[in-house]
């Protein structure tokens, strides 16, 4: 008999998207199939969209932010593989037969995890990510960078999810990259490349949390740091930690976004946290640093209004 799967959908205040992504789940061809809700304390009408589809169960909790939804979800699952979908993006029709048929082939796997599109706030396609060659060594090549971009490509098997504690609530940002990471250093991971789901992409989101993002992903990397010197795959991937460098440079484009919209406490208060997180980075310090003093003088030099 195949596997039962879990489709977990975490929702805080998302009941305008929650329609489409609980008729994505419902619509897989894939059975035995459950999918749970898990309304985070949502003040909108979450619970009431999703009472609406017969097939989706709504677990309700005191708002505890995403890691908590998601290991809510978990709790009240039953099926032998799980997937998380966030409230705002969908699943592509195949893509829990997709990911259960990866993880059959290779049993040894804690999670199997496939590529993703994009779309608009208002549904429309837009442009595919670029599609970057991934290393042999998993837990490595996620160390040198997060290059799974979203959480519905991947599927876990519930007993890995189990053994490791899920998702760690402290964090509040980067907790998949944080999850991934904590698997890949423990077991194998099966990549099948296909398209399975669509990440719906808002304007700005980016920027605006940089700083956070920053943080919480160097947070995320450090208990990996004492087993750097393992392998020299692993030592160059330490090194490199591109995710960081990815996110100084976002940072760096909130900062500009702030002096160009007069914004000068929010600028100090970013160019405080970089100049407090970029030397971790030594290979990046001197040219990223040099931005943030091109950026004040550029500043100085405007003219004021009269």
């Amino acid at each position: 008999m195949a596997e039962r799967v879990s489709i977990v959908i975490p929702c805080y205040n998302q009941a305008h998207f929650l329609g489409e992504a609980v008729e994505s789940a419902l619509s897989q061809a894939y059975r035995p199939l459950e999918v749970i809700v898990v309304d985070d304390g949502a003040t909108d009408s979450t619970t009431e969209v999703a009472s609406t589809y017969a097939g989706a169960r709504v677990v309700r909790q005191r708002n505890q932010g995403l890691s908590a939804a998601r290991n809510a979800g978990l709790r009240a699952s039953h099926g032998e593989f799980v997937v998380f979908l966030d409230a705002d993006d969908r699943l592509l029709p195949e893509a829990v037969e997709t990911g259960a048929a990866a993880l059959r082939s290779r049993p040894e796997a804690g999670f199997a995890v496939g590529r993703h599109g994009r779309i608009a706030v208002d549904g429309v396609p837009l442009p595919p990510p670029r599609r970057r060659r991934v290393e042999r060594d998993h837990y490595a090549s996620l160390v040198r960078r997060c290059w799974i971009a979203m959480p519905a490509t991947v599927m876990y098997r519930r007993h890995v999810l189990i053994a490791v504690n899920g998702f760690d609530p402290r964090f509040r940002h980067a907790e998949d990259y944080d999850l991934y990471l904590r698997i890949a250093r423990r077991f194998p991971i099966v990549d099948h490349y296909t398209e399975v789901a669509e990440y719906r992409q808002h304007a700005g989101t980016l920027s605006r949390n940089a700083d956070r993002m920053l943080a919480a992903t160097l947070a995320v990397l450090a208990p990996h740091r004492p087993g750097a010197a393992a392998s020299p795959a692993l030592h160059s991937a330490w090194r490199a930690r591109e995710n960081a460098v990815w996110y100084y440079d976002r940072l760096l484009e909130a900062v500009r976004e702030d002096v160009a919209r007069g914004a000068w406490l929010s600028a100090a208060r970013r160019l405080l946290i970089f100049a407090r997180y970029v030397p971790q980075h030594p290979q990046y310090a001197r040219r990223g640093l040099l931005a943030p003093l091109r950026l004040a003088r550029r500043a100085l030099r405007r003219p004021t209004a009269a």
